[in-house]
């Protein structure tokens, strides 16, 4: 029986020389072939790009070759590239679509396959079924050419994604006054694609910007994986204070998602981050449009919509949710709990770059560092807010857990009033305060996850322990 390929939130992802193997991945690339044939795409041009990861560039090359074989024309990326490089290209270069080789914040062991569609963004939930119920059961079915010859025919070409990148950015936001402001801005590359990009934007002016783990190291050294999240991002941290850096920029590591430090060396929930963005957007920059959230992220997003009247839509988790309904609405902002968000101008895809860039530039129009901004925000939407997820290896019946969970029918957890049950993608408990807890199986991982958002900073830990007990963990 062939292995199945299965696209979850966001692509496939498996071990390395398990399931991730040259023949699978030979095989899904296959199927985004036929699936751009089946749309007429024949002789058009694909982006084909990678990350730092054990033997990306060679499973980016194995992709190259079989849609060079299937008729199809390659952009290859001359080195790694931040995924929202590699979306921004696809735009740039007038391409159809992208296959992006990353694991993103997953553990080293793992390496994955991203789609993306001609917008650079996402490939809706139809699409990645699409997708995969074209791709063959054997690879014996894969179509593919020989490298060297596509490359000599010119159906596959190298090139360099950054140049166009950057004269794109550039257009959304003036980077000169961050230059000039004489910050000093860390920032942790996650041994991944965004190494050296933070100095290079912001090179030439009075601002330091001091990189660590920003060397190839597939290992991820001095962290679980590089997902910007605690524990992995505590080295960052204490190097925020021993460098009294006014604050910190974390790309995970295909440069997509983006976390920060505050100038204390605290980390800055992801919850609190999409605020931030948010608020600097409405307010700061005086723009309005809708704000496209996952139904896992913050509430502060209802809040400020409602203040700023601008209507807020919620998706399920992933951004194949997200990027479509940012282009049906043209939204001005949309993003997920991981810490991935994206912005109208550019690609409907998480930009972890532009976001930092975007942060820098809220603390320099108004002279504030990153307590100042979130001391503010909470003035805004009625005080602060708490945020924690639990993540717990999951095994056994899945259809048992959910059993469990849509049986509980709890009145009351963590001491606040049950007040709705959303079902859009997992199980959203709906709280009296305003918050909530949500009970999720992972779209990528064998993983049970369950968060939440309160006001009550002593009932965070109540609740979760009420969810753990809800999804049958303890």
């Amino acid at each position: 029986m062939a292995y199945k390929i299965k696209f979850g939130t966001d692509g496939w992802r498996g071990h390395i020389a398990e399931d991730y193997t040259f023949a699978n991945v030979r095989r899904a690339a296959q199927g985004f072939a036929e699936y751009l044939l089946a749309q007429g795409k024949k002789d058009e041009w694909v982006i084909v790009g990678h990350d730092k990861r054990f033997r990306s560039e060679d499973f980016a090359r194995a992709a190259a070759e079989v849609l060079a074989g299937n008729g199809l024309r390659v952009w290859l990326t001359n080195g790694p590239t931040p995924t929202p490089v590699i979306s921004y290209a696809v735009v740039a270069q007038k391409a159809v679509g992208a296959i992006n080789i990353t694991a993103s914040h997953n553990p080293p062991s793992d390496n994955g396959f991203k789609v993306r569609d001609e917008h650079g963004g996402a490939i809706d939930p139809q699409g990645l079924k699409d997708i995969e119920a074209r791709i063959p059961e054997s690879e014996s079915a894969v179509r593919r050419a020989d490298f060297a010859a596509a490359q000599a025919e010119g159906r596959i070409r190298f090139f360099d994604a950054a140049p166009a990148y950057i004269e794109h950015i550039q257009t959304l936001i003036d980077l000169q006054p961050i230059k000039d402001a004489g910050l000093t801005v860390m920032v942790d590359a996650m041994w991944g694609n965004g190494a050296g990009w933070f100095p290079r934007l912001l090179a030439g002016g009075q601002t330091r910007v001091l990189e660590i783990h920003n060397q190839r190291n597939p290992i991820f050294p001095e962290m679980k994986r590089p997902e910007p999240i605690r524990p992995n991002v505590d080295a960052g941290l204490r190097a925020t204070v021993e460098n009294g850096a006014d604050i910190l920029l974390i790309n995970d590591g295909d440069a997509d998602r983006v976390g920060f430090g505050d100038e204390n060396g605290e980390f800055i929930d992801q919850l609190r981050a999409y605020g931030l963005l948010a608020y600097y957007l409405l307010e700061i920059r005086g723009e309005r449009g809708p704000i496209v959230k996952t139904l896992s992220t913050t509430t502060m997003l209802n809040k400020l919509g409602r203040l700023y009247d601008v209507p807020v839509y919620e998706t399920g988790v992933g951004f194949k949710y997200v990027a479509p309904k940012m282009l049906e609405v043209d939204a001005l902002i949309g993003g997920e709990e991981s810490g991935g968000y994206a912005f109208r101008g550019n690609v409907p895809e998480r930009d972890g770059i532009l976001a930092g860039l975007y942060m820098l530039d809220f603390m320099v129009k108004t002279g504030k560092k990153p307590t100042q901004l979130l001391e503010e925000l909470f003035a805004r939407v009625g005080g602060a807010h708490y945020y924690k997820r639990i993540d717990t290896p999951f095994s056994g019946d899945k259809q048992e857990k959910i059993d469990r969970i849509l049986s509980a029918n709890p009145q009351t957890i963590g001491g606040l009033r049950v007040t709705e049950l959303i079902t859009i993608d997992g199980y959203q408990f709906r709280l009296e305060d305003g918050g909530w807890l949500l009970i999720r199986f992972s779209g990528t991982e064998p993983i049970l996850r369950v968060y939440c958002e309160t006001t009550h900073a002593d009932k965070v830990d109540a609740i979760l322990e009420d969810g753990l007990k809800i999804a049958g963990l303890r």
